[in-house]
C-alpha cells in the first residue's frame, strides 16, 4: 500500500509501523497518534474494513498478511466488518486535540465510527451488578432474621429438653428439692430421739444398781 506520507521514516519502518497501529486500532477501538499518522492510519483501516467486507478465502489471507495478530483478524471478520454493511466508506474518524506540549506537534484521536467508549458498558454492567447484588443481600438478610432465636428460648428448650431426658431415665416425674429435704431430715430427727431414748433408760438402770450395792452393804 504505497502511501504519499513519509512520516519521517523508511519505507520498511513506516509500514511495521503501519501494520502495528491498524491492528492496534481494530483491537481497541480508539488511539491517540499525531495528526499526519491519524490521517494515514485511517486510510489504510478503511482499506482493511473493505477487505473484511468481502469475506472470501483472498480476502482472509489479504488481512493476514497485513495485521499481524490472528484474533484481529477472526474479530474484523467476524464483528467488525458485519457492523459496516450498510455503509460504504468512512468507518474511522478523526478528532483533532490540538499542539502537544513540548515539540508542539498535532495530536489527534482516531476511532471507528461506531466506538462505545468502555466507561459506559461498565456504567451498564455495574447497575446491573449492584441490582442483584441488593436482591442478593436482602435474601440473606431475611433468612438471617427467620433463623435466629433468642437466647432465653434456646436456653429455656434446653432446659426443658434435659428435664424430659431424666423422666424418662428414671421413670417417674421429678420431685421439687423441697419435698427431697423435708424426708432427709424426718430419718435424722427418728435417730436423735432413739439416741435420748437409750440414754435415759442406760441413767435408771445405772440408778437401780448403785442403790443394790448399797443395801447390800
Amino acid at each position: 500500500m504505497p502511501s504519499a506520507r513519509k512520516l519521517g521514516k523508511r519505507t520498511d519502518q513506516r509500514r511495521a509501523m503501519l501494520r502495528g497501529m491498524v491492528t492496534l486500532l481494530l483491537d481497541k477501538g480508539r488511539i491517540e497518534t499525531t495528526l499526519t499518522r491519524a490521517k494515514e492510519l485511517k486510510r489504510v483501516t478503511d482499506k482493511m474494513i473493505t477487505i473484511g467486507k468481502k469475506n472470501t478465502l483472498a480476502a482472509k489471507r489479504a488481512a493476514f498478511a497485513y495485521i499481524t495478530k490472528e484474533e484481529v483478524v477472526k474479530k474484523l471478520f467476524d464483528q467488525i466488518a458485519p457492523s459496516f454493511e450498510g455503509r460504504n466508506g468512512g468507518y474511522t474518524r478523526v478528532l483533532k486535540l490540538g499542539p502537544r506540549r513540548g515539540d508542539g506537534a498535532e495530536m489527534a484521536i482516531i476511532e471507528l465510527v461506531n466506538y462505545t467508549p468502555k466507561d459506559k458498558k461498565d456504567k451498564s454492567k455495574k447497575t446491573k451488578d449492584t441490582k442483584e447484588t441488593a436482591e442478593k443481600k436482602e435474601d440473606k438478610k431475611e433468612d438471617k432474621s427467620a433463623a435466629k432465636t433468642p437466647k432465653t428460648t434456646k436456653k429455656a428448650a434446653e432446659v426443658a429438653e434435659t428435664e424430659t431426658a431424666e423422666v424418662k431415665k428414671s421413670g417417674a416425674p421429678r420431685k421439687p428439692k423441697e419435698a427431697e429435704e423435708i424426708k432427709e431430715s424426718e430419718p435424722a430427727e427418728e435417730a436423735v430421739a432413739e439416741n435420748e431414748e437409750a440414754a435415759e433408760i442406760i441413767e435408771v438402770e445405772e440408778t437401780e444398781e448403785s442403790e443394790e450395792e448399797k443395801a447390800a452393804e
